[in-house]
């Protein structure tokens, strides 16, 4: 059997963040066919196009080559003000660059939010939708997987303990592998 290769990276820096917890999860309950691999945003710094293509700083490359040479891309995401994390905008914009490259381009990806509140990351996934549309990206429209009152799901570090949001995150995970299965 073929396998996949994933990436995957939060949109929160917190340790024990919901989102964090999301992506681990995910790893624990991978169908047969798809690997993931999940790096954690902390070591990005700003934007910069100033900054020399043969110069980027190192964790910058390195969360480039992930990203170009993964199958398919998982995001987990809060919702901050009604949109996106500044962390992550900053990671997608070193990722679709028109100066450095835009390494997101065609990449399949899903996409999943938790958050404390009970719209769960209605608004913020729809602002991360648009902006994966201007990257280029073929993101999975269905399913949607929105994390509301994730206070009550998590435990105190950060693992989900809620049945129903793994069989969710695993229907994802499952429409992804068929995805990039009949590409």
């Amino acid at each position: 059997m073929k396998y996949f290769s994933l990436f995957g990276f939060a949109g929160s820096l917190r340790k024990n963040s919901f989102n964090r917890g999301l992506l681990s999860r995910a790893s624990e309950i991978l169908p047969v066919g798809l690997t993931l691999e999940v790096m954690g945003l902390d070591g990005l710094p700003l934007y910069n196009d100033d900054i020399p293509a043969d110069n980027l700083p190192k964790t910058v490359t390195e969360f480039r080559q992930k990203i170009a040479g993964a199958d398919a891309l998982l995001i987990a995401s809060p919702e901050y003000n009604y949109s996106i994390t500044g962390v992550l905008k900053n990671a997608l914009d070193w990722a679709s660059s028109d100066t450095f490259g835009n390494v997101m381009a065609g990449k399949i990806t899903a996409i999943m939010g938790a958050s404390k509140t009970q719209f769960g990351t209605v608004r913020g996934q729809l602002h991360l939708r648009q902006t994966l549309h201007a990257m280029n990206t073929r993101t999975l429209s269905r399913p949607e997987v929105f994390v509301q009152n994730a206070g009550k799901l998590f435990n105190g570090n950060g693992n989900l303990v809620d049945n129903t949001t793994t069989a969710r995150i695993l229907k994802l995970l499952t429409t992804l592998l068929y995805e990039l299965t009949h590409e």
